[in-house]
């Protein structure tokens, strides 16, 4: 129960701070270099990877399950264990993410 609340009060936290930001005046930012990446495409690449490891080891899991020739249980199984590795990293960043932001969120002005 207390995870809901936490969990409300991190999303009113997060409006709160998006309208303040909505707010204030525009400032004109440099572009980043060609060959740079900021970090929310880098973050967003990351999960796109992630999504395309599970949607890999699903088509080959399902290929192995109506019987198709050439998949292997092996094979199968390697895919699958990536995934689940590759997700659970991406879960453990998120966490870390959050946990950065509760510790933004409680210091002091």
């Amino acid at each position: 129960m207390s995870q809901g609340i936490e969990f409300n009060r991190l999303m009113l936290d997060m409006r709160a701070m998006q309208m303040d930001a909505m707010a204030q005046p525009k400032s004109v930012a440099p572009a980043p270099e060609l060959g740079q990446s900021n970090f929310a495409d880098m973050l967003g690449q990351a999960i796109n990877k992630v999504s395309d490891t599970q949607q890999a080891s699903s088509q080959l899991a399902t290929a192995f399950e109506i019987g198709k020739s050439g998949v292997d249980l092996t094979d199968v199984m390697v895919a699958s264990q990536k995934a689940s590795v590759s997700f659970q990293a991406l879960t453990q960043v998120r966490n870390k993410l959050v946990q950065a932001y509760q510790d933004i969120m409680q210091m002091p002005v």
